[in-house]
């Protein structure tokens, strides 16, 4: 197998590494890698931050192992390689009645991905977590292939589940599909008016699929506003279809300034009348709408971007509108903030969700906003809440015990998977997560 030293990057482009990459398109090939020891694996890099990164260190690229093996019609249960792409999946399926249970905001996850990070999508409060819906994996250890699962190997799922790739090469997965009325989306639109009108119709919403877009520069009475989005499946004639567009060079540094982001914002408010509707939409439209912009990263420029991503208790919604004034005071945040409601549901030791509300912001990378991501990251702490990992590019991991209790389990499962921490990544040595806390 040949190694290639590359130059790359997570998403958010603000963190970079280099070093050897190599991608096998078998099976045979990858175990040929790692009989000379463990290697970290990577999909697509769409983690924001640095998960996907080993600075100086060997990486495997699991993207050419892709495909799709065996479908159960009766039970739904897809068998696939770990390099498959979320979005081609439920691409496949679609048509065939079927969708991956869960599905987060891009169509490029890998399933390995959706593994290491447990991701969860516009239906948490729904369906739970990815993971929640892996009926089996196969990990290649430092010892050979072994196959998880919730019932036999319980211990090691659940730190293998959201636990960024730290307990072996996740090489495939049985997942259960959800069953789907049709292949298109039939969405609800309406627009919000300020915060706590958003938190009762999340709170009130019984749709299985439900999403907001929050208007992050709005103050003062319209603190909060945005667009309600809730999604059932369905099936019939498509009213409305996005085009694919490319982003072809780096945004210059005035294309996010503050009154530009505001003026835009504005429009997109206005978009939804005041009344509300509802439009039929390619699924692909709904689940990944940022999917249809290529290269959007670049919208940022050279520097790139960070995301703050956090999720709070329900009790603990009035610190989250105090996060969210100072964003918006600040002048710092882009178009693109979301805000959802979470149930409990969580697979993993390191799994993110918990019962409450998420706030999810992209700031372009500049001093005063990483600043401000810090400081969002101490209030985050302060109300019991917790930061995501495949978001997260700056924090330090000195709150990591309290946000995530579970973090002793986790250490203690992966040091005996991998004690001489081959596969640790530039994400798990900057937070310092393999060492105790």
């Amino acid at each position: 197998m040949r190694w290639k030293t590359t130059d790359y990057t997570g998403w958010g482009r603000a963190l970079t590494a280099s070093g050897d990459i190599a991608r096998p398109e078998r099976r045979t090939a990858l175990e040929a890698i790692l009989k000379d020891g463990l290697v970290p694996a990577i999909g697509m890099r769409r983690s924001y931050g640095d998960a996907a990164l080993n600075d100086g260190g060997r990486v495997i690229d699991m993207t050419r192992l892709d495909r799709m093996l065996s479908f159960d019609t009766t039970t739904g249960i897809l068998d696939v390689e770990a390099g498959a792409r979320i979005g081609e999946i439920a691409a496949a399926f679609a048509p065939r009645g079927w969708l991956p249970s869960v599905m987060p905001g891009t169509g490029f996850a890998t399933v390995g991905g959706c593994i290491a990070q447990d991701v969860h999508g516009k239906n948490h409060h729904k369906a739970g977590s990815f993971c929640e819906h892996v009926v089996s994996l196969t990990l290649l250890t430092g010892t050979g292939p072994v196959e998880v699962s919730p019932e036999k190997t319980p211990e090691l799922f659940r730190a293998t589940a959201g636990g960024l790739g730290q307990t072996g090469v996740i090489v495939s997965a049985r997942l259960k599909l959800l069953a789907a009325k049709g292949d298109v989306m039939v969405v609800t639109e309406r627009r919000i008016a300020d915060w706590d009108e958003f938190l009762v119709r999340l709170d009130a919403s019984d749709a299985t699929y439900t999403v907001g877009w929050i208007d992050a520069t709005a103050t003062g009475v319209n603190l909060g506003r945005g667009i309600l989005e809730e999604g059932e499946t369905g099936s019939g004639l498509i009213t409305q279809r996005g085009k694919y567009r490319k982003v072809p060079f780096n945004a210059p540094h005035f294309a996010l300034s503050g009154p530009i982001v505001k003026a835009f914002n504005s429009a997109y408010y206005r978009r939804v009348p005041e009344t509300g509707r509802t439009v039929v939409r390619p699924i692909s439209d709904f689940f990944f709408p940022l999917d249809k912009i290529h290269d959007w990263n670049k919208l940022y420029g050279k520097a790139g971007f960070h995301q703050f991503q956090c999720v709070v208790p329900l009790g603990a919604a009035p610190a989250l509108r105090e996060m969210l004034e100072e964003i918006a005071g600040s002048g710092l945040a882009s178009p693109l903030a979301v805000l959802k409601r979470m149930g409990p549901g969580r697979a993993g030791y390191l799994s993110f969700p918990m019962e409450g509300y998420t706030l999810a912001v992209d700031f372009p990378n500049r001093a005063a906003a990483r600043n401000l991501v810090k400081r969002l990251e101490g209030r985050t702490a302060a109300a019991g809440g917790r930061i995501y990992f495949a978001k997260d590019s700056l924090a330090e991991g000195t709150d990591l015990g309290a946000m995530y209790p579970d973090l002793p389990d986790w250490q203690a499962e992966v040091a005996k998977l991998d004690p001489e921490t081959r596969l640790a990544t530039d994400l798990t040595r900057r937070l310092s997560l393999r060492s105790a806390q």
